[in-house]
């Protein structure tokens, strides 16, 4: 069984620390913990940090505490977007689950063999580690990408289109849920179901800068239109008070 999913408002948001400077990355998962439902660390921060710089984020320390008091493990989504031949990718899942992951992912566009290879390393791995096995989802489209990059890579546009082919993929071969821009959320659910999780980025609040994200939305409506977890990094970790910034978010997906 995998992590279940958020029930209450600030649950939903995952924050994206999307800095290669662990005592920022700490202190940010400090200052958010309670707040938020987790936090986002991906290739940046791996690749210069490694596991022990993913443990200090997630978990705290009580030397790293102000007060001396221990921080509860912060929910992490680990974004390496595994996409390799089976037997690796099997292998970096084994790699990873003692970190504890509450959501890891795999891009589906590696086909039916390597996600299933994934899945069954993140089951075999989480019993004798006696932890839940990471929710396993799939990479549809980048939401850095439109129709016309599809184009140049030679894939079948619209982006909508080869998303949904994705979604179906990804629930065929058993993962929880896929990653995909607000747009198509309402469309994977008609065709994978209400069970089916969807974790979204491109998110961004009313009035903030929409960055490299080619395909956004609010926080609010893309809950509305049914996102399990909502993907939100600078409007919080930009912002002047990012516990401000992040109880203003909750507030608003509360109504």
């Amino acid at each position: 069984m995998a992590h279940p999913r958020p029930t209450k408002p600030h649950q939903r948001v995952l924050v994206a620390l999307d800095t290669p400077d662990v005592e920022r990355a700490v202190s940010l998962s400090r200052d958010l913990n309670g707040l938020v439902g987790g936090v986002k660390l991906g290739l940046e921060f791996f690749n210069a940090n490694g596991p022990d710089g993913v443990r200090r984020v997630s978990r705290g320390s009580l030397e790293e505490t102000p007060h001396g008091q221990a921080v509860p493990q912060q929910p992490l989504f680990l974004d390496l977007k595994f996409h390799d031949i089976p037997n690796t990718v099997a292998g970096a899942v084994r790699s990873v689950m003692p970190l504890t992951p509450m959501i890891l992912n795999v891009h589906a566009g590696g086909g039916p063999a390597m996600m299933k290879a994934a899945l069954d390393a993140a089951n075999f791995a989480a019993e004798p580690l006696g932890t839940v096995r990471p929710i396993l989802i799939g990479v549809t489209v980048l939401t850095s990408m439109d129709d016309g990059d599809l184009d140049a890579v030679g894939q079948r546009g619209p982006a909508s289109d080869q998303v949904i082919r994705l979604a179906e993929l990804t629930q065929k071969c058993g993962l929880d849920g896929v990653v995909c821009s607000p747009h198509e959320i309402k469309r994977i659910r008609e065709v994978c179901g209400p069970d089916f999780r969807l974790i979204v980025p491109g998110i961004r609040p009313a009035g903030s800068e929409t960055g490299d994200q080619k395909r956004v939305m609010t926080p609010k409506q893309a809950v509305e239109e049914g996102a399990d977890w909502i993907v939100i990094g600078r409007p919080i970790t930009g912002a002047a008070d990012p516990a401000a910034a992040a109880k203003s978010i909750a507030e608003e997906l509360n109504g």
